[in-house]
């Protein structure tokens, strides 16, 4: 979370592609009821934001919304998100999730936002809540 310092950064930088300490900075937000931009992510877990990085932790994105759907859990990587519009990057648009709430529309404006803002408030009301 922006305004937070990670637990994790106690311990210094953490794998990006630790999908469990990714995935307890999601929960983390989503408890909080709040989005994380790529650059917060990364900060939190102990990086400067670099495309390769930024890359690089969309793919532990996937392996941890993959886990949560196997066990019936709202996705998470939908938290993090652009700082410039709020919205996952494209990566997220261009992979099977919006296909999954059969979305089709475009990766930005209103619809896109709605879609976004459904998704970020079922992980919200899932974790809100619940003990980890």
């Amino acid at each position: 979370m922006e305004g937070s310092p990670s637990p994790l950064a106690l311990f210094g930088p953490a794998a990006i592609s630790d999908a469990a300490a990714v995935r307890s900075l999601l929960i983390a937000a989503a408890k909080a009821g709040e989005a994380i931009s790529y650059s917060g992510l990364l900060a939190d877990l102990g990086h400067r934001f670099t495309r390769p990085k930024m890359r690089a932790v969309c793919k532990t994105l996937d392996v941890i919304d993959r886990a949560a759907r196997a066990d019936g859990e709202p996705e998470l990587a939908v938290l993090v998100v652009r700082e410039s519009d709020g919205l996952p990057g494209q990566g997220w648009w261009v992979g099977d999730q919006p296909a999954r709430h059969d979305y089709h529309g475009a990766w930005t404006g209103p619809e896109a936002a709605a879609l976004v803002r459904r998704l970020q408030e079922a992980a919200f009301a899932y974790w809100r809540d619940r003990p980890v």
